[in-house]
C-alpha cells in the first residue's frame, strides 16, 4: 500500500552545466536560499556506478543544496562524466521533466523574470476542466532547463468535488 512513513518529497536533485551560474540565477533571480556545499566526490572503486547509476570514474565536482519558499529543497549537481554528457530532455522525451514554482501573482512573476532576461515560452495559459483556476507559463533557466511558473490565488475547479486534494504552496500544512 506504498512505502511506509512517507511523508512526502524531501528534495529533488538535477545536475547544471555551472553550479555558480545556477546558484546565482536560484538565489538571485528565483528567491531561494542558499543552504550549504558538499563535495567533491570521486571513487577510483564501482561505487559510483553502483550507487549513483553513472560511469565509475566520474566525478561530483561539488553539489549546492537551495530551500525554494514553502516546496522541496533543491540539491543542485555539477559533475564531470567520464563517460561524456547526454543532452537535456524535452518535456516529451523520457526523463523529461521541469519544475514549477507557484507565485500569488503570475503577471508580476513574468515581469520579474522578463527584467532579469529570462526566456519566456509563449503567454500564459488559462487551464481548463479539473485545473480551471490555474495559470501557467513556461521559462528556460540560463542553461535551457525547464521550468514553470503556476498561480491558482482562489483554488482549482477539482477541489469542489473532491475529498483528496494536491499538496497547496497557498496552504503548506493542509
Amino acid at each position: 500500500m506504498g512505502l511506509p512513513g512517507l511523508r512526502g518529497t524531501e528534495h529533488i536533485g538535477f545536475t547544471v552545466p555551472d553550479l555558480d551560474e545556477a546558484h546565482r540565477f536560484f538565489v538571485d533571480v528565483i528567491g531561494c536560499e542558499y543552504v550549504y556545499t558538499l563535495g567533491p566526490f570521486q571513487r577510483e572503486d564501482e561505487w559510483m556506478a553502483e550507487h549513483l547509476n553513472v560511469h565509475p570514474r566520474s566525478v561530483m565536482r561539488e553539489l549546492r543544496f537551495f530551500r525554494c519558499g514553502h516546496g522541496p529543497n533543491f540539491e543542485v549537481f555539477q559533475w564531470e562524466p567520464a563517460d561524456g554528457q547526454a543532452s537535456q530532455p524535452r518535456n516529451s522525451d523520457i526523463g523529461g521533466h521541469h519544475l514549477a514554482f507557484y507565485v500569488d501573482d503570475l503577471d508580476a512573476a513574468i515581469t520579474h523574470l522578463r527584467e532579469h532576461g529570462v526566456r519566456i515560452l509563449g503567454d500564459p495559459t488559462a487551464s481548463r476542466n479539473a485545473s480551471e483556476g490555474q495559470r501557467w507559463v513556461y521559462f528556460l533557466a540560463p542553461w535551457g532547463m525547464q521550468l514553470e511558473l503556476v498561480s491558482f490565488p482562489q483554488g482549482k475547479a477539482y477541489e469542489a468535488g473532491s475529498t483528496v486534494k494536491l499538496w497547496d504552496p497557498r496552504d503548506p500544512l493542509a
